[in-house]
């Protein structure tokens, strides 16, 4: 049964006149959603943008004489890195985007002016009618979700998850006024914000981006953003200080199952809407102009092709009039469809391919499938509509081109002092404290403070993914000039106060002179975004530790210690809480990290309260209405100064994992198994493996029969250099196979030797992601002395001790290549049975223990 908050919650948008609008309609469209039955559970809108009869009798003049191919195109997202100026002219896209990590000439440091460049050169590419007859401007939509994220120099605010802490829902409108700026400032016209899901499942690399569990303040803060970038409906909407909006990602997107990335969501209909929507009733109840689709399914069925969702429910019950976004290909994940060819999404009602490189495909199959009567033109002209209508309604066709509109090229506006104040604010109100024993905070500057951990003087580690790069990874504090370390703001404190500061990444200081009053210890999660961000526990750091280690060196030492835990979510942090004398969540601060001491020094009291539950173990769901609401910590808690410290050292640190999480990970079994793929590695070469054989620089690869046919690999090494075949997660994403080590496990594989091993045989792995330094987190074991052991051309079983590779630093929550045979040297052997296999460690062939 449904709580009473969640019951409240719904009364409270029905009351507010975000629910059914009482008015008296007799439209086609009312009809359909009757019969549908979305009017049931899903409430007309009472949107604050009414339809202007002057801007639909322009759109349909411009729609008169159009032609069917300037109307796909329309229809048409591609992104920088794979469209020319000469194409934009020669098709007239309706928009374009730069996705994250993209950026002019791909220069990651262009300046304001190359943004602006770029934007100007393509707006008047997209108005040339030379080529395709048409002058409709075209618009260029960017992700800039915690500031103008792409741009070096740019404000970066705290994520939302931050914000969501704060709850400040004024705050977060000129958070989003201030980004409207800094985008403009661009030459940028549209934003793919804000994002509006409801987490249910902590373990989702997105946890971040949503602002709380609880939808009523995903509501409140959806209706804030909106008009913070849109301007309010009845004052300076979408005038020349205002971007377009994006409401994401539709829907349910927080509550797929396991916390599964692109996921199914398999809540009831009413539970859809109670939770996952009504980020929706706020956001588009304050006018925003796109919905951008979801990449996972509800009940079996994606988004982007769930025509019930798309235009029964949103458009025709809820009433919105904007258009459709899909997400980066996400049409290609639709059930028949591929990136190039998807007639279902566009019946179900996507208004706008995103569709990075595979643009002509799709552009050339949706003319055909017009053309065959597949797609009615009747769907085609809705969606144009809507476009332009967007178009019109921002003014796109009065305003300037880029290069001369008001904010453009304004590099003043780009991290300018008044909007970093602003992002300092949020950071103040963002932290929670959860921990406070003896009033250890606030701390007072006139002391020896020692400064540890990874994260103290690390802007891009404060400012998690989707800062700069789309990972947030390969990023240095240059890369973020005018930002400050959490560092700064202690060593600011600390000099004013005429105390003294020192900064030990390893807590590291010298004799007992140098001992000092306090520790704070910056650590926490590193970068990531979606796909990479999955996990399959809270746990933080399991095997490895090493923080937890520098907590407990300090406290043996009778150094009080302050933790400030950098993350995108809440984690299981019991350990590191009991070596903790204070703990505050800071979550991702963003480029102001510097302000986190203001509140650590007193300057400020803590404001933040928690807007997700803290886990009581490792895999606890837990979420505020759970008929079973056991969490560590509830949602809403935070510490002020004057509270009295609830939390104990003694909290419960034993790692327990479900059986559900004790089975075996296969890699190969037969064939590859997802979500892994099969390269081959070879000196500068490499090769997706995509045939049954495969020459690449010193390998040879070819599939072999072990029990059925080409159930194993063979690969022979020719000893020039060193080559490999690796298993690779897809689009090198981190997995999450810890619950793999807890259970304490090895890992299996069958091997049939061929020749002796001359020059070493080794088995790897890597958690090295996009941007990390090689060998930040690599290994490999030399099992030559094993193999060579075996006999000839016979199937011999090899197990490995997990805790081989965590003790060589490999950490098993974000593993990419999970399996890598390599040699330098003269050697052939098949493999196959690839697997973790839980419980088998004792047993196990090569043990480290």
């Amino acid at each position: 049964m449904r709580n009473t908050l969640l019951a409240s919650v719904i009364a409270g948008v029905l009351l507010s006149g975000c629910g059914v609008a009482e008015k008296e309609s007799a439209s086609n469209q009312d009809e359909s959603a009757e019969k549908s039955g979305a009017a049931k559970i899903w409430p007309k809108l009472d949107i604050e943008v009414e339809k202007d009869p002057a801007v639909e009798k322009q759109v349909s003049e411009l729609m008169s004489t159009m032609t069917l191919e300037q109307k796909i195109a329309q229809m048409i997202q591609p992104e920088i890195r794979n469209i020319t100026v000469e194409e934009m002219r020669q098709y007239g896209f309706g928009s374009y985007l730069n996705g994250g990590g993209a950026f002019p000439d791909n220069n990651k440091h262009a300046t304001p002016d190359d943004w602006v460049a770029l934007a100007e050169k393509l707006y008047q590419a997209s108005i040339d009618d030379s080529l395709d007859g048409s002058t409709i401007p075209t618009m260029w939509g960017t992700d800039a979700v915690h500031g103008h994220n792409n741009v070096i120099g740019a404000t970066l605010f705290p994520h939302n998850i931050g914000l969501g802490a704060a709850k400040n829902p004024k705050l977060v409108e000129q958070i989003a006024h201030i980004t409207a700026k800094e985008v403009m400032a661009t030459g940028i016209d549209w934003v793919f914000a804000p994002t509006v899901a409801v987490v249910r499942d902590d373990r989702w690399g997105r946890t971040y981006e949503s602002y709380s569990e609880d939808p009523a303040i995903v509501r409140d803060y959806a209706a804030s953003v909106v008009k913070g970038l849109q301007g309010a409906a009845d004052k300076d909407f979408l005038s020349d200080q205002r971007v377009i909006s994006t409401v994401k990602h539709f829907v349910g997107d927080g509550g797929t199952v396991g916390g599964d990335d692109q996921g199914d969501n398999v809540a009831s209909e009413q539970e859809l809407f109670d939770i996952h929507a009504q980020g929706y009733v706020g956001g588009l109840t304050a006018g925003a102009q796109s919905v951008m689709a979801s990449f996972n399914s509800w009940n079996g069925e994606k988004l982007h092709g769930h025509k019930y969702l798309l235009t029964d429910v949103l458009k025709e019950q809820m009433g919105f009039d904007g258009f459709v976004v899909g997400d980066w290909n996400g049409h290609g994940q639709v059930k028949g469809c591929s990136n190039t060819d998807c007639a279902q999404a566009v019946n179900a009602g996507l208004d706008i391919f995103m569709v990075p490189s595979d643009w002509k495909g799709v552009y050339e199959s949706t003319l055909a499938h017009v053309k065959d009567g597949v797609i009615p033109m009747s769907r085609i002209d809705d969606a144009v509509r809507r476009i332009l209508r967007v178009k019109v309604r921002a003014g796109l066709f009065d305003k300037p081109s880029p290069a001369n509109r008001p904010l453009s090229g304004d590099r003043s506006l780009i991290g300018k002092e008044s909007h970093r104040e602003v992002a300092r604010q949020a950071v103040r109100e963002s932290l929670v404290l959860l921990k406070n024993k003896q009033g250890l905070l606030p701390l007072s500057g006139n002391k020896r403070v020692l400064v540890a951990g990874d994260a103290a003087d690390n802007i891009g580690k404060q400012s998690g993914g989707w800062s700069i790069t789309w990972q947030g990874t390969n990023n240095t504090n240059d890369d973020f000039p005018g930002g400050t370390s959490i560092y700064d703001g202690i060593k600011r404190h600390v000099e004013n106060a005429g105390g003294d500061v020192m900064l030990s990444v390893d807590g590291a200081f010298e004799g007992e002179s140098e001992t000092p009053d306090v520790a704070i210890v910056v650590f926490g999660e590193e970068p990531y975004a979606e796909g990479h961000g999955d996990r399959e526990t809270l746990i933080y750091q399991y095997g490895t530790k090493k923080d937890l280690a520098l907590l407990e060196r300090l406290k043996s030492q009778g150094i009080p210690v302050v933790s400030v835990f950098i993350s995108g979510r809440p984690m299981w942090v019991n350990a590191e809480l009991n070596a903790s004398d204070a703990f505050v969540a800071a979550w991702l601060p963003g480029s102001e990290g510097a302000a986190v001491a203001d509140v650590l020094f007193g300057e400020q009291d803590f404001k933040g309260k928690l807007p997700f539950s803290w886990p009581a173990e490792p895999q606890q769901i837990v979420n505020i209405g759970d008929d079973d609401y056991e969490p560590l910590l509830p949602y809403g808690f935070g510490l002020t100064y004057a509270d009295e410290n609830v939390l104990s050292d003694d909290l419960n640190t034993e790692v327990s994992v479900s059986s559900d999480n004790s089975q075996s990970v296969e890699i190969l079994n037969g064939a590859v198994q997802s979500p892994w793929i099969l390269w081959l590695y070879s000196g500068d070469e490499s090769l997706t493996v995509n045939a049954s054989t495969h020459k690449v620089g010193a390998i040879n690869y070819r599939t072999v029969d072990k029990v059925v046919q080409e159930d194993a690999r063979k690969v022979t090494f020719d000893g020039s250099e060193f080559a490999a075949m690796r298993f690779a997660s897809k689009s090198f994403f981190r997995e999450d196979l810890s619950a793999q080590l807890l259970t304490n496990g090895a890992l299996t594989f069958s091997v049939s030797r061929h020749s002796d091993i001359e020059s070493g045989l080794t088995v790897g792995m890597n958690c090295e992601g996009e941007g990390d330094a090689p060998g930040s987190c690599s290994t490999q074991i030399d099992i030559s002395e094993q193999v060579n052991a075996l006999p000839l051309d016979t199937w011999s079983s090899i197990s490995i001790d997990l805790q081989c590779f965590v003790d060589k630093g490999i950490d098993f929550t974000g593993l990419v290549v999970p399996f890598e045979l390599g040699s330098a040297g003269k050697a052939s052997v098949s493999l196959a049975d690839i697997e973790f296999t839980p419980n088998t460690a004792e047993s196990a062939d090569i043990s480290c223990k």
